[in-house]
């Protein structure tokens, strides 16, 4: 189960990261929102052996096909999500220095997967 974390500034996007989060990552399929349907994320996680099940933006002008029984499950992630932020100090980012709120989501991720086993 790998689990990566990076912190960026409030105001940008989570599919600016997304190329860094998933390189080097062995997984089937990369299930994302609709927010993460860009080419060059598509086209990295084809690169890396991944199947994207990402909805297409409805912008989008090619309309992809995506595995839609497979992207219901995408509310496990959310639901992870979820329980990581029921520690206030994460979901309100409490925090003053990077390295320490850092330090405070991998102790969460931690505790959450120590439950898992």
């Amino acid at each position: 189960m790998p689990v990566r974390l990076a912190v960026t500034e409030g105001t940008s996007a989570g599919c600016s990261q997304a190329l860094t989060l998933i390189e080097g990552i062995e997984a089937e399929c990369l299930l994302a929102d609709k927010a993460y349907d860009t080419n060059e994320i598509i086209a990295a996680a084809t690169e890396l052996g991944m199947e994207p099940v990402i909805p297409p933006k409805s912008n989008r002008k090619e309309k992809r096909d995506y595995d839609r029984a497979l992207y219901r499950l995408r509310h496990l992630v959310e639901n992870g999500f979820l329980e990581f932020k029921q520690w206030r100090g994460v979901a309100t980012r409490y925090a003053k220095r990077t390295a320490s709120y850092l330090a405070a989501c991998q102790l969460r991720a931690v505790m959450i997967w120590s439950k898992l086993f």
